[in-house]
């Protein structure tokens, strides 16, 4: 009787031991469920991508809104009675930004320019700041 309860929980244990670490046991499926949930993921991003192609190809073939925008930004094209500004911002050879001058302290008599009102010399810097420089 010992005997065959030994012999029946040894094939209990090799059949536990094939159903958790064999092939196709339960370390696999966990494996795979992740991989296809994974996978589902990426599909639902592609579908994504997709429909969004799809909504841009029926655009370009049926708006002229999509067409003007992209020869705009991509080609940087231009209508016929438009005027392209181009704005460059000034730096010196170190590369900072000449835009935003710096005021003195002191006049060219000596006097402290900084005892003076505040917000006036606050208006000077802005509209330093919001002068644009235009290329020909």
């Amino acid at each position: 009787m010992k005997l065959t309860v030994c012999i029946l929980l040894v094939l209990l244990a090799l059949l536990q031991y094939r159903l958790w670490f064999g092939a196709g046991g339960f370390i696999d499926v966990q494996k795979l469920e992740q991989t296809k949930q994974e996978l589902a993921a990426e599909n639902e991003q592609l579908k994504e991508r997709n429909a969004s192609l799809a909504a841009e190809v029926v655009d370009l073939q049926h708006g002229l809104e999509a067409v003007e925008e992209r020869a705009r930004s991509e080609m940087g094209m231009i209508k016929s009675d438009e005027v392209f500004y181009q704005i460059i911002e000034p730096r010196d050879l170190s590369g900072r930004d000449l835009s935003v001058r710096e005021l003195p302290d002191r006049d060219l008599s000596g006097r402290d320019l900084s005892t003076r009102d505040p917000s006036h010399r606050d208006l000077l810097t802005a509209s330093s700041r919001e002068r644009p420089v235009v290329a020909p």
